[in-house]
């Protein structure tokens, strides 16, 4: 019997180290932030990146033994006035995470908490908020971990 999205010809070595080495693309619960005193740490401690329409705020936190990272996705009810339009920009903010995470995850070391904030003006499309993702991810990591090197 052939296991799930696995290739006929895959011997078993090959299986583990594609269960090892593999990226999951999934954003469980577990890597949410919903701790309100991390909330509040990061608004008042937190350091900021902006790549238009998207900010993010960021802050080190102990570690927690489940997940380096915690995200928070934020939609501001002051431009987006109706429900509707606020699920679905924070929608396009989680999925254009979840699809880049790989380029944190495999990149980081300890661990940390982030908000997400759409600042755009108008309602966007996936391209343009996963293009910012992509660069934020990466100038965080160019802020984060590469000036200690210098």
């Amino acid at each position: 019997m052939l296991e799930k999205n696995t290739h006929p010809t895959t011997t078993g070595t090959q299986k583990n180290l594609n269960k090892r080495f593999s990226m999951d693309f999934s954003f469980p619960k577990k890597e949410k932030l919903t701790n309100k005193k991390v909330f509040e740490t990061l608004f008042t401690e937190g350091k900021a990146l902006r790549e238009f329409p998207l900010q993010l705020i960021y802050v080190k936190t102990a570690p927690n033994g489940e997940v380096p990272i915690k995200v928070a996705v934020v939609a501001p009810k002051k431009k987006f006035k109706t429900a509707v339009q606020r699920n679905r920009i924070k929608r396009l903010l989680r999925e254009a995470y979840r699809l880049n995470k790989p380029i944190i995850f495999n990149n980081i070391e300890g661990n940390f908490a982030f908000i997400f904030l759409y600042l755009g003006k108008k309602t966007p499309n996936f391209k343009e908020v996963d293009l910012a993702m992509k660069k934020l991810l990466e100038s965080f990591l160019n802020k984060e971990f590469h000036e200690k090197i210098d």
